[in-house]
């Protein structure tokens, strides 16, 4: 139970005007554009974008303005501002494996179909601030996937088909109910919070579940988006957007409906954010547990647990609605602790009592 606080309104006015202040900064220092934020600080939008699950980068930077660089308060805006958006329909599933590619890797063959492509990425540069700093998308034909070299010998599990019945579901419109389709719980992964599913899948890693991955492949590239229109007889295009996606390759020693074969798990997510779609394929593959019959034995394959407490902003708020006032709560646990602590000290006096009497006697 909360208890209203009266004559707060001039505090908390007071508090905003602060916060605007403080977010403005030195005004000798020119104010950031949204355009600078986009192109300087584009991993942070892609992040903000692929957990808010909303593609809008000049937004993005928006709420990264709004929330001083907090980038989980900054997802909280894109999220509270993309339920006021109308929904006018579900494009086609996207198909990646058409995807106009700037980086391409694979961490399980050297010599791939279209050769791996590098592309913009932190992992060959040194791990040093760069004080110059301080101074101041090309057509390519579709490039066959890892896991279809893999298929060719029937090394790896199918893709599988979508039936065609299935109409998908959409967590930002339906309650999240357990257990759940992997389509529902990909959905909840790819908006999950990265340091948290990072974390998780590093302990599959470590030993606390049955996983020894391989990065079957990354693709960062543009994805053409496409609306069926019943009175069209055929799609039509949207648009594009960027993504990132990883298909990491898992040993399993098959059970009594498979032979021994590499299985997958999967991450795709918005943007350039190669270590949220890795985090995310580990999750993946983790909480496939069950539906491959392996023991769940950890916390990130019991698919409860990892969901329930993967969404940030869920987190934030649960978290910090304890800054709230509780008055009437800490009041009802004061007194009980007190009731508590005077038994305590009865019984206490009563046994010290018992005590002293035996040893007079």
């Amino acid at each position: 139970m909360y208890v209203a606080v009266k004559g707060g309104e001039a505090a908390i006015a007071n508090a905003h005007r602060l916060l605007a202040d403080r977010r403005r900064g030195d005004r000798s220092v020119p104010a950031l554009r949204l355009d600078q934020i986009v192109e300087q600080l584009a991993l942070g939008v892609d992040r903000v974008m692929s957990e808010g699950s909303l593609y809008d980068r000049e937004l993005a930077a928006l709420a990264i303005v709004q929330a001083r660089g907090d980038m989980i308060e900054a997802i909280f805006l894109i999220r509270a501002y993309r339920t006021t958006l109308p929904r006018f329909g579900y494009t086609s599933a996207v198909d990646t494996g058409a995807m106009l590619i700037e980086r391409r890797v694979s961490a399980t063959y050297k010599d791939l179909p279209g050769g791996q492509l590098l592309g913009p990425t932190f992992d060959y540069t040194h791990r040093l601030l760069d004080p110059e700093l301080a101074a101041g998308g090309i057509e390519a034909e579709p490039m066959l996937r890892v896991s279809a070299i893999l298929a060719r010998e029937g090394l790896i599990e199918a893709d599988g088909d979508m039936p065609g019945d299935h109409v998908p579901g959409d967590i930002t419109r339906e309650p999240l109910q357990f257990p759940m389709a992997r389509d529902i719980r990909l959905q909840a992964l790819s908006r999950g919070d990265e340091g948290f599913l990072l974390a998780l899948g590093y302990s599959t890693q470590r030993g606390y579940a049955r996983n020894h991955p391989f990065v079957g492949e990354i693709r960062i590239g543009a994805v053409e988006l496409e609306l069926e229109v019943p009175e069209l007889p055929f799609a039509v295009p949207l648009g594009s957007v960027r993504v990132t996606e990883c298909q990491m390759v898992n040993q399993f020693k098959g059970s009594a409906k498979a032979p021994p074969q590499f299985t997958r798990g999967y991450g795709l997510v918005f943007g350039q954010s190669e270590r949220k779609a890795m985090a995310m394929a580990l999750c993946d593959r983790a909480l496939r547990a069950s539906e491959l019959g392996e023991d769940v034995v950890a916390a990130a394959q019991d698919e409860e647990f990892v969901i329930s407490h993967s969404d940030n902003v869920q987190a934030t708020g649960f978290v910090e609605h304890l800054k709230l006032p509780h008055y009437v709560d800490f009041q009802a646990e004061l007194d009980l602790v007190r009731r508590m602590r005077a038994e305590h000290d009865a019984r206490e006096n009563h046994r010290t009592g018992e005590e002293k009497r035996e040893a007079a006697e």
